[in-house]
């Protein structure tokens, strides 16, 4: 008797959606409880609904994938949700995922993107925040520009992006454009999106009755991870669809690249709040892809993987996630944006995206320079991140 051919890549892929359809199934029809459901906690489910948009989605979705190749694999394997920005790339991602997306009729997959705006970068308060004091305009001019990049006629979520403080979500002007632009068909919902200050900015969101969906960071690595949950499920009673990103906490427990976070285990650990409705983590290659399929399967978090999340507290590494609380920036005496040097940090040593490291150093103005002029650096992290040492990183980057 020959050996059984051993599963393709595509077979092997494509396997992780169907083993979430079969569990399902089986634990629907039988009379006889599953293994989850004979243990202390439930089952955490895998496909959910975005709020009041209705729209049903797996726990994971598409975050950032610069290989179309991957894109195609994705929504071949079951994903729904594609989040880009005309901002990504300066604008060429939305116009590789054009390409991608001809071949896929328009009702099998939802994509979500956000205007290219000037954001504000100040040293002494919120960075890389829209603010309040931009022409309305600029949004539905950049909106038909990504419509044309991406080859639709209409995306299906369009976001306020890098919205980082309560009066830019209730901001009338913001929210009239808004409202425009899904008057036009050019939009059927629309969200924020906000890296820093989450607990208020989503609270704004739930409070305003006027967006639909709130994409939001939220990991284990985030000092105030309990008022993020708390707003998340006021936002979700409110109707309002929960996106989570930053939900790899860095990547690394180390700016050398060196100890990676348990990437499963990050992600099952936001999966495990019901609240949340989809995730958006990056994926780079099919083996990323395949753990992201695996928690869809079964997002169910194991001790082990618990344990996993703790590496930190037990071997002393603080990580290099930013979560862009911006405790920092009254502390340095020179007047440092040390919350933009932090996240290009968090980017280079995090992500390994260099060159997102540098177009951000470069519109912030935050060098790092300054840093070295410091025998000892005064200012602390709330998450304990070398500051100094992750600066004089940035500068050498800069440098080459």
């Amino acid at each position: 008797m020959g050996h059984s051919r051993p599963p393709t890549r595509r077979e092997f892929l494509a396997s992780g959606v169907r083993v979430v359809a079969g569990a399902t199934l089986l634990a629907s029809c039988s009379g006889t409880p599953g293994a989850d459901q004979t243990g202390a906690a439930p089952r955490p489910s895998s496909l959910r609904t975005l709020g009041r948009t209705g729209l049903s989605l797996p726990v994971v979705s598409i975050g950032t994938a610069y290989a179309m190749n991957l894109v195609d694999r994705a929504l071949a394997d079951g994903m729904r949700y594609i989040h880009t920005s005309s901002t990504y790339t300066e604008h060429n991602h939305e116009r590789l995922l054009g390409q991608a997306l001809r071949k896929w009729p328009r009702d099998s997959f939802v994509l979500g993107t956000s205007p290219d705006l000037p954001y504000r970068f100040s040293g002494g308060g919120l960075s890389d925040d829209v603010g309040v004091g931009l022409d309305p305009g600029l949004i539905a001019t950049s909106m038909r520009e990504s419509l044309t990049r991406l080859g639709l006629d209409h995306v299906d979520i369009y976001y306020l992006a890098s919205v980082n403080q309560r009066r830019s979500v209730l901001h009338e002007p913001y929210i009239r454009a808004f409202e425009r632009l899904k008057e036009e068909g050019l939009t059927r919902f629309t969200g924020i999106v906000t890296h820093a200050n989450e607990p208020e900015v989503i609270r704004a969101a739930a409070e305003s009755g006027a967006w639909d969906v709130v994409v939001t960071a939220y990991n284990f690595r985030q000092s105030h991870r309990e008022e993020v949950a708390d707003a998340i499920g006021e936002a979700a009673a409110a109707g309002l669809g929960v996106i989570a990103m930053k939900t790899q906490a860095g990547v690394y427990w180390d700016r050398f690249r060196l100890r990676k976070i348990n990437m499963k285990a990050a992600l099952k650990w936001v999966v495990q709040d019901e609240h949340v409705h989809t995730t958006i983590p990056a994926f780079s290659n099919f083996d990323e892809l395949r753990e992201d399929l695996e928690v869809i399967a079964d997002p169910r978090l194991t001790p082990a993987e618990r344990a996993d999340l703790r590496l930190g507290e037990s071997a002393g590494l603080t990580g290099v996630f930013c979560q862009q609380c911006g405790a920092c920036l009254p502390q340095c005496p020179s007047g440092v944006n040390v919350r933009a040097l932090m996240r290009a940090s968090m980017y280079a040593a995090g992500y390994g995206d260099t060159g997102k490291a540098v177009r951000l150093l470069r519109a912030s103005g935050a060098t790092g320079e300054a840093c070295g002029a410091c025998a000892r650096c005064r200012v602390g992290c709330a998450l304990g991140l070398d500051v100094q040492a992750s600066a004089l990183d940035l500068v050498t980057l800069m440098r080459a």
